[in-house]
């Protein structure tokens, strides 16, 4: 949670036995380079939400970079190609996907299902950028949809909220071909989103809605599974995982890494400069000595101690839940703070 002289992130109960750390935990503490940045213009005129982006409001957004895989640089690129574009102004946050797809499906049709069992387009969104009590939602090319609320990452005992739902959102899909006919190739879908801040309000303390200048906390994950057809119609490759391809990749497959997502920052206006994040290097800091503890305590059975860290800048604090990581460099004035979760 964000304060005027520090950045906390919220304590969770210590485990009562020694877990094993993930085997990616230990791929995770080379510094980072800084997370990719977007920034969102004022709608100039009116966002209708219904699947087509030809409105001339959107014209004046920027499409994302072309998303990647979910590791980087060390998978593939994607096969299709999808990107997103977002507007805001005083009533909401509108968010804008196309995703190129020779063969449109979609089956799920009931709201608050798992709707990655199907091909699918995710936003996460985290506003006060403190990795905790964020918002995912996911659409299918059917316009399905499933909004969750997140407490913390599933990593750190999190749990998602399935009842919780977005006031006011509203969502529009349109197919770029016919959904369901492997008779036919496709162009792909596209999706807009309207999310407005009164939906948002619950999940910081920050100012909403936002001003011009502020960063939020946010990424974008399509699910897209190898299909097969059988008896005219689609089905999965049976035994194969889904693919995860991203905007910010988080370097594992797993989109509940908040402190690896992109910076979302709010502009008055088309072609102004992203500002990176002054407090980056310490965040950086603190989420590597994050996991160099998990790995630690995977082997050794507790955490360890600043100069077994060996992590300079960064102060280790014992604690009752855990521990407590300390190191300067937000501002003059300030010290950023990260615990066990």
């Amino acid at each position: 949670m964000l304060r005027p002289l520090a950045v906390a992130l919220l304590a969770a109960p210590a485990l009562a036995v020694v877990a094993a750390a993930p085997p990616a935990d230990a791929d995770l503490l080379a510094p980072l380079p800084h997370p990719k940045g977007y920034v969102c213009p004022r709608a100039v005129g009116p966002v209708v939400i219904d699947g087509d982006l030809s409105d001339p409001a959107w014209a004046a957004a920027p499409w994302t970079d072309d998303f990647v895989d979910i590791e980087g640089d060390r998978r593939p690129k994607p096969r299709h190609r999808t990107r997103a574009k977002m507007l805001w102004d005083d009533e909401a946050l509108y968010i804008a996907a196309e995703l190129d797809e020779p063969h449109v499906w979609g089956t799920i049709a009931e709201h608050d299902a798992v709707v990655f069992q199907d091909n699918d387009f995710e936003v996460f969104l985290d506003p006060d950028g403190d990795n905790h009590l964020y918002a995912e939602l996911e659409l299918n090319a059917r316009n399905t949809t499933w909004d969750l609320l997140l407490s913390k990452p599933y990593k750190d005992g999190g749990r998602a909220v399935n009842g919780w739902e977005v006031i006011g959102l509203k969502t529009a899909v349109k197919v770029h071909g016919t959904l369901n006919d492997p008779r036919d190739a496709d162009r792909g879908w596209t999706a807009e989103i309207r999310w407005p801040w009164a939906g948002l309000k619950e999940l910081t303390a920050a100012g909403v809605p936002p001003r011009a200048g502020d960063r939020w906390r946010i990424d974008f994950s399509r699910v897209e599974w190898d299909m097969d057809v059988v008896d005219g119609k689609y089905r999965k490759v049976a035994g194969r995982p889904e693919h995860n391809w991203v905007w910010a990749p988080t370097g594992v497959i797993d989109m509940h890494r908040p402190e690896r997502w992109g910076y979302l920052q709010f502009a008055t206006g088309p072609g102004q400069a992203f500002r990176p994040d002054p407090s980056w290097a310490a965040r950086d800091l603190l989420h590597r000595g994050y996991y160099a503890q998990r790995v630690y305590r995977a082997k050794h059975g507790r955490y360890a101690d600043a100069g077994e860290l060996a992590l300079p800048g960064l102060a280790v604090e014992q604690t009752r839940h855990g521990f407590e990581l300390s190191a300067g460099g937000l501002r003059l004035d300030h010290t950023a703070h990260l615990r066990a979760d």
